[in-house]
């Protein structure tokens, strides 16, 4: 099964504003069907790399059977730590960078790792804010879910997002 999944995130005032997170994940039926589902989650104080951690992990997590995805984000952050090898480097050494500083949101790349595991997976960078349609979506849900209801908007205390 081959699956996409389009993933993007906000942060109000990044760091400890609120935030929230849009994700699309689509997937063609045998007898050429599009399916989609939408997700999205707001946090009242959190940062724009945990929203971004956590739209790819929402993603993943909602798959109940493993599958070939695309993921497609605007995202560097997470794209090129799978595409260029940082994950496995920052393992390597410990969760430290390359200048020896801890890897900030383990929590949330262990998961993603965790989450990933048993997907084929190609990672996908495209340019944000430049008229990619599922990108603007995803952006539209995340800043929605970032404005919600004060009383609507989970709490990130730098834990795990669960």
């Amino acid at each position: 099964m081959e699956v996409t999944i389009f993933s993007d995130g906000s942060a109000r005032g990044n760091p400890d504003g609120p935030g929230g997170f849009g994700t699309i994940i689509r997937y063609v039926d045998p007898k050429g069907v599009t399916h989609e589902k939408e997700i999205s989650c707001g946090y009242d104080k959190t940062t724009n790399n945990r929203m971004e951690l956590m739209g790819v992990i929402s993603g993943l997590e909602a798959l109940n059977r493993p599958c070939r995805v695309n993921v497609v984000s605007d995202s560097k952050y997470v794209i090129s730590a799978f595409n260029e090898n940082w994950v496995s480097n920052w393992i390597k050494k410990g969760w430290k960078k390359s200048d020896g500083k801890a890897v900030k949101n383990v929590e949330l790349w262990k998961r993603l790792i965790e989450a990933a595991k048993k997907h084929d997976i190609i990672w996908t960078w495209v340019k944000g804010h430049d008229g990619h349609p599922e990108n603007e979506r995803c952006d539209e849900l995340a800043t929605t879910a970032a404005d919600g209801l004060p009383d609507t908007l989970l709490h990130d205390d730098g834990g795990d997002l669960k």
